[in-house]
């Protein structure tokens, strides 16, 4: 199928009946760390789709949600759960094997997106950029890896999302305090080398995916030092800069985020992110299958530059949910 790159509004509703999504469980919550934001994303989506006649109902947590499904009470289900059981292959496997379709990736795609280590080496496997990186089981050596990677460079938990734990390093006597943060979550660690860009083309971008869209890049210029929790969540003085570059640059990252997605099987809908550096080449950091909802959120910015309101938005991520791969075997198109 072919991949539109085009910033103009080419979004037509393929579902034009309410009625032919039957009964659709929102997801959100659950116990990962990011619980605050599913919730947060999962109330502005459940406005929305029964802003647009949808029978939606919330349902906290996937025990709750597998009942239900078992139960017969829903047709369909959006995921809206950050990290956890809800973005690791676990809920999507469940719901494959109960047949019912779901919004975001298979359980491949799901799995290898959520654990950075794994993404890493199937990007660099694939000679797609990505920053230099070390993975650190607990117990490992860090100072040795440091000096390996070298300074400046980012500590981070290989499983969580959302800038959870994460920390800059820029000198080995901030290193145990970075790692000591990282192990406070469950799983291995990722050490990488932080990529700096400048105030002009280069520094932190993302990159939405819908269906077989790619959304414009969003240029992210935090208040502080980085795009850390509270900038992405609390603070109302982010920038955000969409499209976030100009003519080849913007048609060059827009591509390469759509082959990263690709890579790792993704499907339905996401977020790629990604650094620019001061020489104006792209690195690939992760890919978000259930990117947030929230206020401050970027699909959403991302999508509306597109010519597409929240409740489209929404709408057109319950349709991916009508795609025959997403429910059988997790690949792409």
């Amino acid at each position: 199928m072919s991949t539109q790159l085009t910033g103009q509004n080419t979004f037509g509703h393929t579902v034009t009946d309410p009625a032919q999504f039957g009964r659709v469980a929102v997801v959100l919550g659950g116990s990962s760390a990011e619980r605050e934001v599913s919730l947060n994303s999962g109330r502005n989506v459940l406005d929305a789709l029964r802003a647009s006649g949808i029978d939606a109902h919330p349902i906290d947590g996937i025990p709750a949600l597998l009942d239900a499904v078992r139960a017969g009470h829903f047709a369909r289900v959006f995921n809206i759960l950050h990290g956890g059981g809800g973005e690791n292959g676990e809920l999507q496997g469940a719901l494959q094997s109960l047949g019912i379709p779901f919004t975001g990736s298979g359980v491949l795609g799901s799995a290898l997106s959520l654990d950075k280590i794994r993404a890493k080496q199937v990007w660099a496997s694939l000679g797609l950029p990505t920053p230099r990186f070390k993975a650190l089981p607990r117990g490992a050596d860090v100072h040795a890896a440091a000096a390996e990677i070298g300074f400046p460079l980012i500590v981070k938990p290989a499983w969580e999302g959302s800038s959870v734990g994460v920390s800059r390093v820029f000198s080995e006597d901030q290193l145990d305090s970075a790692v000591e943060l990282a192990l406070r979550y469950p799983g291995d660690m990722l050490m990488e080398t932080l990529i700096e860009g400048d105030d002009r083309e280069g520094g932190e971008f993302t990159v939405g995916v819908l269906g077989r869209e790619v959304l414009p890049t969003i240029k992210i210029v935090p208040k502080g030092a980085y795009y850390d929790y509270n900038a992405k969540y609390i603070a109302e003085d982010t920038q955000y800069i969409v499209p976030g570059l100009s003519a080849d640059a913007e048609t060059e990252m827009r591509a390469l985020a759509l082959t990263a997605f690709d890579a790792l099987a993704c499907s339905g809908w996401g977020r790629v992110d990604v650094m620019r550096d001061k020489h104006g080449r792209n690195w690939l950091l992760e890919v978000n299958t259930a990117p947030g909802m929230t206020t401050h959120s970027l699909v959403p910015k991302a999508a509306a530059a597109a010519g597409l309101d929240f409740q489209n938005l929404c709408w057109r991520i319950l349709e991916t949910s009508f795609r025959a791969e997403v429910r059988t075997n997790g690949g792409h198109q």
